[in-house]
């Protein structure tokens, strides 16, 4: 009986071919000071008719929500246990029994497709870190997986940015991977052609507008604006073509064709930056959900791909060393609450999204400058403190809090601290310069948001996430 429902779910998205964004993913992170409950996440995917979803760990009590829901999931091992697996098979075959083999068999079942292996590895930034454990670790889990018998069923892979290849300015056909990466990535990707697993990768057109101001910015959307890029008999009108093709080419060179590629994130911030608003995301999903939606793929990679959106809901825990625009790359808000109108089917009819239901806050009161503070230079060093532990990117140049006042600044910043802090009456003090009020300072453009209420746990898994997201933040300082 489950094989033949796996038979009918499968024929079901081959029928939807001609409307690939029915069988559309998304990335649903936890780095938040309080999570939004997963089975708000579960309510949502479901009214918004969203068929996939890929985790950022393993996290059993999460991954529970999604049994019996229809919903595939990917699991996702973070890069603090690459060395571990890389070394300890016992340990993998210990992380398969109890993150995959009994998900599968309990609550009905979750419908695990994939287990992400790290998570962007090979990053300049991490300066080599996991280079020596990854393809081991990546080996180890397929080999568990495969031992277990779920091997047909369930593929590993690795996420991977697309900073590991390159053509420079000659166009797509260029494409290699990078010169100091390339014998691992050659040695990767035959693998997982050998193995029938997908290769991955993150496509970000924002990042190249951020990094580079003279970047062409119609060349990020999909209008067809601007020269183009043209490249043998071939033109790309977008950057998202000419990066897929870009990887398809680097592939080639390594002597790895017809794998599939998934895309693993792609999205577009809305806080953070000048570039960073909910109108340049709605162009940007908008294009990007019609492009699938026709399945025309790209020149060298034609037909269904399939692409998880990045991301469900915004972080406010993410590190900011990519830059302030990382904990706001959320179709939704911290608390599921959508942003602006998407259409996910692509056929451009965009409305707000459903969003999460019945979420529970904490009380409606808010931390602020007491009003006979007059002298701001004395908070100072308070301003900087609350900001330090909190989130006050909202705050930064082009974002969505960068007019207010001088006096309100302070009261933002004080009040992320208290709300990230659960609403502590300690944690509204500042020596004197804060009170707790009842009068909610948000204006049209800027939040002052009231924390979550706390819908559950998560077990050690998810710590440890959260300690591996840690490591690989004094890895990059």
């Amino acid at each position: 009986m489950a094989r033949a429902m796996v038979i009918i779910w499968t024929c079901y998205c081959v029928v939807l071919a001609t409307k690939c964004v029915n069988c559309l993913g998304v990335n649903w992170g936890t780095q938040a000071s309080t999570p939004l409950d997963p089975k708000y996440v579960v309510q949502m995917l479901k009214d918004n008719k969203i068929q996939k979803v890929k985790l950022f760990d393993s996290d059993i009590w999460t991954v529970n929500h999604f049994a019996e829901t229809g919903i595939e999931v990917m699991l996702g091992i973070p890069n603090l246990y690459l060395k571990e697996f890389s070394n300890d098979f016992d340990a993998v075959e210990d992380y398969i029994k109890e993150n995959v083999t009994d998900h599968l068999r309990n609550h009905g079942g979750v419908n695990i497709k994939y287990i992400a292996v790290g998570n962007e590895p090979f990053l300049k930034s991490y300066k080599g870190a996991y280079e020596k454990h990854i393809f081991p670790a990546l080996k180890n889990v397929q080999k568990a997986l495969n031992k277990a018998g779920l091997g047909n069923k369930i593929k590993a892979t690795i996420p991977q940015n697309a900073d590991i290849y390159d053509s420079g300015s000659a166009g797509p056909s260029a494409g290699d991977f990078r010169p100091e990466i390339r014998d691992i990535m050659v040695k990767i990707a035959r693998f997982l052609k050998q193995n029938n697993c997908p290769f991955m990768v993150n496509i970000y057109p924002f990042l190249s507008l951020y990094e580079n101001d003279d970047f062409p910015i119609e060349f990020a959307f999909f209008e067809g604006g601007g020269k183009g890029v043209q490249d043998q008999n071939i033109r790309y009108t977008n950057m998202f073509d000419a990066n897929l093709d870009t990887l398809s080419h680097s592939l080639k060179k390594a002597g790895v064709n017809d794998i599939k590629i998934i895309v693993g994130e792609i999205g577009w911030p809305t806080n953070g930056h000048k570039q960073a608003n909910n109108k340049m995301a709605q162009k940007f999903y908008h294009g990007l959900l019609q492009k699938l939606s026709t399945n025309k793929g790209t020149p060298l990679n034609p037909g269904y791909i399939e692409v998880y959106l990045f991301s469900l809901t915004d972080e406010n825990k993410k590190s900011i060393a990519p830059g302030f625009f990382e904990r706001h790359w959320g179709i939704f808000q911290y608390d599921g609450q959508p942003k602006f109108p998407i259409d996910f089917t692509g056929e451009g009819n965009e409305k707000m999204p459903i969003g999460a239901k019945d979420v529970k806050y904490l009380e409606k009161q808010w931390c602020v400058l007491n009003d006979d503070m007059k002298n701001l230079s004395k908070v100072n060093k308070d301003l900087e403190f609350a900001c330090s532990l909190s989130d006050c990117t909202s705050l930064s140049y082009g974002s969505t809090c960068n007019k207010l006042s001088e006096r309100k600044n302070v009261s933002y910043a004080f009040n992320m601290y208290f709300q990230m802090s659960q609403q502590s009456v300690e944690a509204c003090d500042f020596n004197g310069a804060a009170k707790i009020t009842k009068k909610n300072y948000s204006t049209d453009e800027c939040l002052f948001p009231v924390e979550l209420m706390s819908g559950g746990r998560r077990n050690v898994v998810g710590m440890m996430s959260f300690l591996g997201g840690l490591f690989s933040l004094l890895v990059i300082l």
